[in-house]
């Protein structure tokens, strides 16, 4: 796996960035490493200058989302991302996602809808605890603290999947 940090010359885990000073390193490294710039060189230094350009953009792509980006910190941590399953998803989500389920199977418009209003102010309380622990973690990292962004991460998908069936995904009327 290549180290998306290194591409933009970012510390390594880090999980809280400043956009701004990510796209200005970007965007330098996009000129300092674009292939255009290597067309009299050897055939070796242009495929070079190929990868070093996809890598580059790939960790762009990454680094400024915060949820590929929490991905990406965790697996390279060593953390098996997206395999937990319904470890860490609570009791009472999953007892709302029950009700939820049997709004559909009604197709009561009314429940639908505020089931996903619900489901919408979680996947916001859980994006802002993650901003805290992005900070928390990058203040004093800790594996600890990688382990409840884990689980964070694998409660967003859940809620995420949710918000997309109460979108319209799957509801007959």
């Amino acid at each position: 796996m290549s180290d998306y940090y290194a591409a933009l010359d970012l510390p390594s885990l880090q999980l809280h960035l400043d956009l701004a000073n990510l796209e200005q390193r970007f965007h330098a490294a996009s000129r300092r490493l674009h292939p255009d710039r290597f067309a009299r060189a050897s055939a070796a230094e242009q495929q070079a200058a190929l990868d070093a350009s996809s890598v580059l953009n790939d960790a762009y792509r990454t680094l400024r989302d915060p949820l590929r980006r929490a991905e990406y910190a965790l697996k390279l941590a060593g953390f098996n991302v997206g395999e937990q399953g319904n470890l860490d998803v609570p009791a009472s989500l999953l007892e709302e996602v029950f009700e939820f389920n049997l709004a559909l199977e009604e197709a009561d418009a009314d429940e639908v809808a505020a089931a996903r209003n619900r489901f919408v102010a979680l996947r916001g309380e859980i994006d802002a605890r993650m901003e805290e622990l992005f900070a928390a973690y990058d203040a004093a990292p800790k594996r600890e603290t990688l382990e409840e962004l884990r689980g964070l991460l694998n409660r967003r998908r859940y809620v995420a999947n949710l918000i997309s069936t109460a979108s319209g995904e799957g509801i007959r009327h």
